[in-house]
């Protein structure tokens, strides 16, 4: 023990440290360039930088845990990141040297969601989340905050500066895009946003327009102003300015990323796949369409594909699926020649934008969603990220094949061990199965293994360079490292259908003991040699949280302990057994059949702790720490040797230390068993002396945003630790830096010793290892899948009736005992033994039971045939009674369900039954019917009426005491208010007080606007509708119209109530007369139906809620009680008729009298008169006496058939009158339901008609409220505005005034700069003229200024733009340079006195130092006044803003001003009273119409009617005058026409000339004969012409002929010319493409004269065509105008 303390104390002294060796990691983080040949990217709590080419790590840690925020800037060489935590800061770095250049304290509470550094000058921007969402702006060399602004619940998804101008900022997420601007006024900045417009989801551009100040173009005169919807919905606050209604809001896209161009617009990529450029002046986004190249070349393509898990088939269907999808753009970059873009199709697209359209190219494939593009600072290289974190290199300019520089796996490290032994290389895996092999010294990555299935679990074996690894689905799969660069898998072994969740070799390699789900722990040997085998399992009492081992070298025995914590229990359980060496030698002694160690083997103990850990380890000497689950604190125990099983006591801690990590955490002891770690959520490593339990050293590696940390291995020399974070994707290998020389060499020996022990085990089973085959997934899943088809093939080949015997059972289980799980597999091989073991009784067992089931069978055989009563069910047949037992049971229970069920559906249908009839029938207190017509179709209903409320009648009975008071008010006010004249006679007075009661008794119902009072309503009280000025009347109006509806409805309600009653009186009445007509047929023997009315349904609607027993269709359920009462009953009734069958006097009655003791006269018809007895005999045998009673017998039966028919003719008469009676009193009835229905139209007319006035006035209630609310809306808007004023104008005013003061302060400057130089002669007076003059010159001499060297062959589309501060301080110090070599004494003038040009100098410098901060001031004076400028222009546009509110209020008190004049009054006017001429439509439009009394109307027209006789009247008379006038004057003309006529025939007579045809006419005496002879000569004359024509014919034929030739030859030579043409086209256009392309005036010249040329031949040709083609026009004019000479007199015949 002293000894013990004694090395606890040198423990306790020493000093230890850790350092991180390297860091691995894989990041879906922005990655960006720290220079032009490294990366950087945050990765857990760590930022690690990555040069390109030699793909060497460098490690930046967060002190304060995980990073936060970042961002980089490849031209200053800095990044910038904030860490987790409460009031987060932001650290700025510089590389390589990993300085800390300025640390940032902001205002945010929480964290830093975005970080973005400026392209120029010294400014960084940061955006912080919940609470703030603050947008700040930093100088962060000065370590200043510049500007910040605040927008309460905005995320923000990206932010950028502008490179060509850093005061603009875009910041965007996934629903807006916001343009922000930072305003300057010298030292003071200012952030104003400007939103941009986006485009809706379609594409489509939006159109946004003002929704509180939009009016509809469309006013309605008839109800009033049309209000925006604002005001409509009954908003006032800020919410009426954006209110807009839900189906009005169309969704806009969804940004995803945005990127800057050279001319300051952006480009952006949204989610549904549209491509928009955007133009940040006028903020407007237009889409860009793309068109495909001529050229249909595209560019090189390179393919990346993952390993060969799948076939190539799956692979390229996969692809193909992608590429069909809609690609969504993701990562944006801007290159001098394009643009590169990328997205969800893992393909790198460049485009070429011209205006609205675009042309892409594909440029490579990496198979796997991008999230960004970030060119190097020279822009030569493109950096890609995936989402998962790879990386991918490319250099667009040399188009080089692409290069993985980081190659991530598809999830998180799960764990990570050393392989043996372990000073050189670990094994990594991650949850999707991936392993990692890497180089323990600097962390190189050296090979990957996929192994397709989720890991649970990893292990390096220390016996092998072999690695376990478990999944999810219960494998264990061995790899071989022996080759790092090509790890394998030679083995995999499925324990059960259990995850495995612990694997855990032995010191030794020996044993690997795995622990699985449920309390499973299943022991395999871990040597290759013995090709993994399973020795056996063990099952723990509950769920296994971990397991330690403990090696003794001497015994060679294993010591396992598994931490429990069972449920039932508040504290730890450690299970402890051994593994002897028994076990693989012997295995098959020491399980037994079904693979469990037996207990007397393996030893198992069990102890109890007193509180309940989530972790423990074992170390040599029987001691145990463990962590507890609840309360962080590390406990010590020491377990003592128990004697019994049994023994369940609980065992106290030796020590426990408080830990500050957060529980629950894990420990783990190093090799050595010197020291212990600990780890918990909050990721922060502890490193305890396994003596003291006192810290030796912490490392912050891994952060509780993280989850913490995952695992933790120590290497066997112990210089090594490996720690993997939980789900921040990290693996960190720490070193021990600082340690005393004594532990070093300690764990050094302890680790030669154990590699001592184990290097004649490694090269023996790493020869085996390396000789085993590799074990290949498609061939096992081939095996597994045709031994499952060829299991379900023989499942289906059974039969479905019988029963499967066990023979076949077991086949179909060896069949697929190599998919089975180990556990299974010993299972079934138990059962097979047994089987074997008891096969003569299987045999007995299987006749008996075939035995049985013959017998059965027989038995249910017979009972098919039995009759139904003794058929028994088929399930009684069921031997076995517990089964039957359980099937009654579930079967009453599932009746029990039902019946439940069935209940709470009754219950909830009679629930809302109740509901619906109180509300819709025990609250009316008059219930709906309805009378119908006995013959008619006629069927009139009232009016269903609730009891009116006692606040309805309170408020009735206020509005008409109030309107008692108003005419008793109006009356008095009268009365003093008019002048009654005392001369007016008492008679006329008399007279005219008689007449006003009349005029107010019968007021006309057209100015009431409805005939409510001529159907029980008082329209007496109700206010004229000219008077409804104040909501208040309009209100008690409601009421009053609402109080006369009710009693119109109680009124017809009355008389419907008559009309019912006598219905029902009609009813009896038929019913009684129904009576005797029943008699009446029934004793007239006749086939027809009584008439019997009947009320229905709708007439006594009580009925519906009444269920009756013909109604109910199914039979009616009775208990036991109510079917033994009804029974008894039954039997009572039946012994009642009985006894009544038994009477004497009934059966005496029955056979004297037929049961009557008098006869009716109704009974008439029944009598017959027997006749005599000899009747039978013939007529010839009767006697006289015989023959006399014969004749009495006819008589009597005559007179009694005279009685009969005379009896029947009574009895038809009087049902005859019955019936008309009951026609005529069912038809009265049906007239004055006829007249009801009447009445019930004009009813609801009225009621329509009051119903309508009430409509127009709660429109106006609701307008007027719209219009109030609108106005209280503008108000609140303009006390906004105003205040908006305010602050604008002291805006203004501040920096005017500081314009002023800077203005003052520059015009100082310049007159002291003009006062040094007007100064200069009298300073340098002492100096000589000439040196005066030579020195002034100098004076006024400035260095030429410094020019920009513009780099063309530079990418970067952006220029070399550096800041302006950095811009004037090295223009500053050029010239300073420059006046320092002027300042040179060889530019002194020769004689110069040394002193005074030392003086000169000064001065020199002085004036150019002044002149410089005087530029440096105007520039600051004209930035300030463009600052002034946007103030006066803010405040004007609020200004503008304010005066169009008050348009607005002025608008609107106007509108509602009229509305509150121009009310809506209802008329009742009958047609043709209505003068107003009506258009198509068919309500007429009343706006101009004017409404005047009916007097006036009939004096104006019998004023029309008078003056229109009078005019007619003097129409007549000038008629008739005018009459005469006519004829005279048709008298004059008809003689003046006369006179004409024979003037003309005289001189007709007189001017007659005498022809020589007319001369021989009158001469020669045979004329006829003459024209004849004439004739004939003409026709030999038209003979000689015809064949004269003919002639002249063939021969223009001949000519137009040629001519056609001629034509023909001509087009022949134009169609050669115009294929030359074309061919010449040709040649000149691509002379002139490659004139543009060579652009030299030599070839520019001759290409102008070919041009000349073909230019001058094209004209000769069209001017040669043209004569052509007038030639051609001139012969075929030629030809027709000859054809028309030939045949003149032919066509003239013809026609």
């Amino acid at each position: 023990m002293e000894s013990d303390a004694e090395n606890g104390e040198d423990i306790g002294r020493r000093v230890a440290d850790l350092e991180v060796r390297w860091v691995q990691g894989f990041t879906n983080r922005n990655v960006g360039f720290v220079n032009d040949k490294t990366i950087c990217y945050p990765c857990g709590n760590y930022i690690l930088f990555v040069d390109i080419e030699t793909k060497k790590k460098t490690v930046l840690k967060c002190k304060n845990g995980h990073v936060g925020a970042f961002a980089v800037n490849g031209k200053s060489q800095v990044v910038a990141f904030s860490d987790q935590k409460l009031n987060p800061v932001i650290y700025i770095y510089t590389f390589p040297g990993l300085v800390k250049r300025s640390e940032i304290k902001g205002q945010a509470q929480l964290d830093y969601s975005l970080l973005a550094f400026s392209y120029t000058g010294p400014y960084l921007a940061s955006y912080s989340s919940v609470p703030e969402f603050a947008l700040s702006i930093w100088d962060w060399q000065e370590n200043i905050l510049l500007c910040s602004k605040s927008q309460p619940g905005v995320t923000v998804t990206s932010m950028s500066f502008n490179p060509m101008n850093w005061h603009q900022l875009c910041l965007s997420n996934e629903n807006s895009l916001t343009v922000w601007n930072i305003e300057r006024n010298d030292q003071e900045h200012h952030l104003k946003s400007k939103p941009v417009r986006l485009p809706a989801e379609d594409g489509s551009l939006m159109y946004n327009q003002d929704v509180f100040f939009s009016h509809p173009g469309i006013q309605d005169l008839y109800y009033g102003p049309v209000l925006p919807i604002s005001a409509i919905a009954g908003l006032a606050g800020d919410e009426a300015e954006t209110f807009r209604p839900k189906d009005d809001i169309q969704p806009s896209v969804h940004p995803t990323v945005h990127c800057w161009t050279a001319t300051s617009d952006l480009y952006m990529g949204c989610e549904e796949g549209h491509f928009l450029a955007i133009n940040v002046e006028t903020l407007k986004a237009s889409l860009l369409y793309y068109k495909p190249p001529r050229d249909t070349t595209e560019r090189r393509r390179t393919q990346f594909h993952s390993l060969p898990l799948l076939s190539d088939d799956s692979l390229k269907n996969e692809e193909d699926k992608r590429r069909k999808q809609k690609p969504v753009l993701l990562a944006m970059a801007y290159h001098k020649d394009g643009l590169y873009a990328a997205g969800s199709d893992g393909i790198v697209h460049f485009y070429q934008i011209k205006g609205t359209h675009y042309q892409m190219d594909n440029c490579f494939d990496v198979s796997e969603p991008i999230i960004s593009l970030v060119f190097s600072p020279d822009y030569n290289i493109l950096l890609v990220e995936t989402d998962k974190g790879s990386v991918y290199v490319y250099k667009p300019s040399q188009n080089e094949k692409v290069i993985k520089l980081l190659d991530a796996c598809n999830d998180h490290f799960l764990s990570a061990d050393f392989l043996t032994p372990g000073n050189k290389y670990c094994v990594s895996v991650a949850i999707s199965g991936e392993v990692h092999v890497w180089l323990l010294e600097d962390g190189a990555f050296i090979s990957k293994l996929c192994l397709n299935t989720q890991a649970t679990a990893m292990v390096c074996c220390p016996s092998s360079y072999s690695v376990a690894v478990g999944t999810k689905v219960g494998h264990v799969y061995f790899i071989d490292v022996t080759k790092v660069e090509t790890p394998r898998v030679v083995h995999r072994v499925l324990l059960s259908n259990l995850p495995v969740q612990h694997l855990q070799y032995d010191q030794s390699g020996q044993y690997l003991i795995t622990g699985a789900a449920e309390g499973h722990i299943f022991i395999l040997d871990a040597r290759p040699s013995k090709l993994f085998q399973v020795l056996g399992y063990l099952v723990m009492s509950s769920e296994v949280l971990g397991l330690s081992t403990i090696y003794d070298v001497e015994s060679e025995l294993v010591e396992v302990m598994a931490l429990l914590c069972p449920p039932d229990l508040r504290r730890a359980r450690l299970e402890i057994f051994c593994l002897p060496s028994a076990i693989t030698i012997d295995n098959d002694e020491c399980i037994d059949e079904r693979g469990m160690l037996k207990n007397s083997v393996i030893q198992k103990h069990q102890y109890e702790l007193e509180y309940p850990l989530s972790s423990a380890v074992r170390q040599k000497g029987d001691t145990v720490y463990g962590y507890c689950k609840h309360a962080p604190f590390i406990c010590k125990y020491h377990l003592t040797k128990k004697k019994t099983w049994k023994d369940v006591s609980v065992t106290l801690s030796e020590k426990r230390i408080p830990s500050n990590q957060f529980a629950p955490g894990f420990l783990h002891l190093s090799p050595n068993s010197q020291l212990l770690a600990s780890v918990a959520k909050d990721g922060v490593l502890f490193i305890h002396d396994a003596v003291t339990l006192e810290t030796v050293a912490r490392e912050h590696c891994h952060s509780y945003q993280g989850q913490g940390i995952g695992s933790l291995a120590f290497s066997l020399d112990g210089q090594f630790i490996l720690v993997n974070g939980m789900d921040d994707g990290t693996l960190v290998c720490l070193k021990w830096n600082r340690t005393g020389e004594d532990e070093i060499k300690e764990a050094t020996d302890d680790w030669r010793l154990i590699l001592a022990f184990l290097n004649n085990s490694i090269y023996n089973e790493n020869a085996v290892l390396k000789s085993m085959e590799e074990w290949n997934i498609a061939t096992e899943s081939l095996l597994e899948s045709s031994l499952e088809m060829e299991s379900q093939e023989m499942l289906q080949k059974k039969p479905s009736v019988e029963v499967m015997d066990e023979d076949s059972y077991l086949n179909l289980n060896i069949l697929s005992t190599d998919e089975m799980t180990w556990l299974n597999q010993k299972v079934q091989k138990a059962i097979k033994e047994e089987i074997k073991k008891f096969a003569d009784k299987r045999k007995e067992l299987k006749k008996g039971i075939k035995k049985l089931r013959k017998t059965i069978q027989e038995m249910m055989y017979e009972n098919e045939q039995a009759p139904d009563i003794e058929r028994l069910d088929q399930q009684e047949f069921n031997l076995d009674i517990e089964e039957q037992e359980r099937l009654q049971v579930e079967s009453e229970q599932e009746v029990a369900k039902i019946r439940k069920e069935i209940e709470m559906e009754n219950l909830a249908k009679c629930y809302l039954r109740d509901v619906i009839k109180k509300e819709c029938w025990d609250s009316m207190s008059i219930k709906g019917r309805a009378i119908k017509c006995f013959h008619a179709a006629y069927e009139v209903k009232n009016y269903p009426m609730k009891e009116r409320s006692k606040e309805e009648l309170e408020a009735l009975e206020r509005v008409l005491q109030l309107k008692k008071f108003e005419s008793a008010d109006f009356k008095i006010r009268k009365e003093i208010v008019e002048f009654q004249p005392q001369a007016v006679p008492p008679k006329e007075e008399g007279e005219k007080v008689e007449e006003e009661p009349v005029t107010d008794e019968a007021p006309s119902s057209s100015l009431i606007g409805s005939l409510s009072a001529q159907f029980g309503g008082d329209t007496s009280i109700l206010y004229h509708q000219m008077d409804l000025h104040t909501r208040e009347q309009k209100i008690n109006q409601i009421i009053l119209l609402q109080d006369i509806i009710y009693k119109v409805k109680t009124a017809f309600n009355k008389e419907f109530d008559t009309v019912a009653r006598q219905k029902e009186q009609e009813i009896a009445r038929v019913k009684e007369r129904n009576l005797r007509i029943q008699e009446i047929v029934e004793q007239l023997e006749l086939q027809e139906e009584v008439w019997e009315p009947a009320l229905t349904d709708d007439e006594i609607p009580e009925r519906a809620l009444t269920v009756q027993d013909s109604e109910i269709k199914v039979e009616k359920y009775l208990t036991p009680e109510q079917r033994a009462k009804a029974e008894m009953m039954a039997k009572i009734e039946m012994e009642r008729r009985l006894a009544a069958l038994n009477s004497a006097r009934q059966r005496a009655l029955y056979d004297m009298m037929n049961g009557v003791l008098e006869i009716k006269k109704e009974d008439i018809l029944k009598i017959e008169i027997p006749p005599p007895p000899f009747v039978s005999k013939p007529d010839t045998l009767w006697n006289e006496e015989e023959k006399k009673v014969f004749k009495e017998f006819e008589k009597k039966v005559k007179e009694l058939n005279e009685e009969r028919e005379k009896y029947r003719k009574t009895l038809e008469t009087e049902l005859k009158k019955l019936q008309t009676s009951i026609q005529e009193t069912t038809q009265t009835f049906d007239d004055t339901v006829s007249k009801l229905f009447e009445r019930k139209v004009k009813s609801e007319m009225v009621i329509y008609q009051e119903e309508l006035k009430i409509n127009n006035l709660l429109y106006s209630l609701l307008l007027d409220e719209e219009l109030s609310t609108r106005e209280a809306g503008l108000n609140h808007f303009l006390d906004k505005k105003q205040k908006e004023k305010l602050s604008t104008a002291e805006a203004v005013q501040v920096a005017r005034a500081q314009d002023d003061a800077y203005r003052e302060t520059y015009d100082n400057l310049a007159a002291e700069d003009k006062i040094l130089e007007r100064g200069f002669k009298k300073e340098f007076s002492d100096v000589p003229a000439h040196h005066i003059d030579h020195l002034f010159k100098l004076y006024k001499r400035r260095p030429r200024a410094q020019k920009i060297k513009m780099h063309l062959d530079t990418a970067n589309p952006y220029g070399d733009r550096p800041g302006s501060a950095r811009a004037y301080e090295e223009a500053l110090a050029h010239l300073m340079k420059a006046i320092d070599e002027m300042d040179d004494p060889e530019n002194m003038p020769e004689g110069l006195d040394p002193t005074i040009w030392e003086r000169f100098c000064l001065a020199r410098r002085t004036k150019v130092e002044s002149e410089q901060l005087v530029k440096r001031k105007a520039l600051t004076l004209a930035e300030m006044q463009a600052f002034l400028q946007k103030r006066i222009d803010d405040d004007e546009k609020i200004r503008m803003d304010i005066e169009k509110i008050l348009n607005e209020l002025n608008t609107l008190r106007e509108e509602k001003m009229r509305f509150q004049l121009d009310l809506t009054i209802q008329f009742l006017l009958k047609q043709g009273q209505v003068e107003l001429e009506s258009a198509a439509e068919l309500i007429p439009d009343y706006t101009d119409a004017i409404l005047i009394h009916k007097s006036v109307i009939e004096e104006l027209n019998c004023t029309i009617r008078a003056q229109g006789e009078k005019k007619i009247a003097s129409m007549v008379e000038s008629k008739d005058f005018s009459k005469g006038i006519f004829q005279l004057e048709w008298e004059h003309k008809k003689m003046k026409m006369l006179m004409e006529d024979l003037n003309q025939k005289a001189r007709d007579i007189q001017k007659l000339h005498v022809s020589r045809d007319r001369q021989l006419f009158l001469s020669v005496l045979n004329y006829d004969s003459r024209i004849t002879q004439q004739v004939s000569v003409m026709e030999q004359t038209l003979g000689v012409m015809d064949k004269l024509h003919k002639k002249n014919v063939k021969n223009r034929q001949k000519v137009f002929k040629d001519l056609e030739k001629r034509i023909c030859l001509k087009e022949q030579a134009n169609y050669k010319l115009s294929q030359e043409l074309q061919e010449m086209l040709v040649s000149v256009s691509e002379r002139r493409h490659i004139f543009e392309a060579a652009d030299t005036q030599l070839i520019s010249e001759k290409a102008a004269k070919e041009h000349y040329r073909d230019i001058v031949q094209r004209r000769q040709l069209v001017d040669l065509a043209k004569e052509q083609a007038q030639e051609i026009a001139v012969l075929q004019s030629e030809v027709e105008r000859l054809r028309m000479r030939t045949f003149p007199a032919l066509f003239e015949t013809e026609y």
